[in-house]
């Protein structure tokens, strides 16, 4: 039986061989992140929350972009979560910042 072919997203590898992170371990890395600073499950959370409607307020936005910079080696702006206000937001930006480098 033949296996499916790997993909960026499945190997977390670009086709260029340059390794990133796929998007559904970034996804599940800020949810979790989230689901801390909340005191929440990480279920809890939809990708699609507002994160300020969810209670992510301004000190933990700011401790998120430093974690997002420790996590994946890259510099984010303080308005990090603002900018980019959902979790599919955010993983999509944090994404396209890796596979830039």
């Amino acid at each position: 039986m033949a296996t499916p072919a790997a993909t960026p997203e499945t190997t977390g590898a670009e086709t260029t061989g340059v390794e990133t992170t796929g998007v559904e371990t970034i996804r599940t890395w800020l949810t979790e992140r989230v689901a801390y600073f909340l005191d929440v499950r990480p279920q809890d959370i939809a990708a699609d929350d507002l994160l300020v409607e969810i209670g992510l307020d301004s000190v933990y936005a700011l401790t998120l972009c430093g974690d997002v910079e420790d996590e994946f080696g890259i510099l984010v702006e303080a308005t990090l979560a603002w900018d980019h206000p959902t979790i599919d937001a955010l993983t999509a930006h944090i994404h396209s910042e890796l596979a830039a480098r």
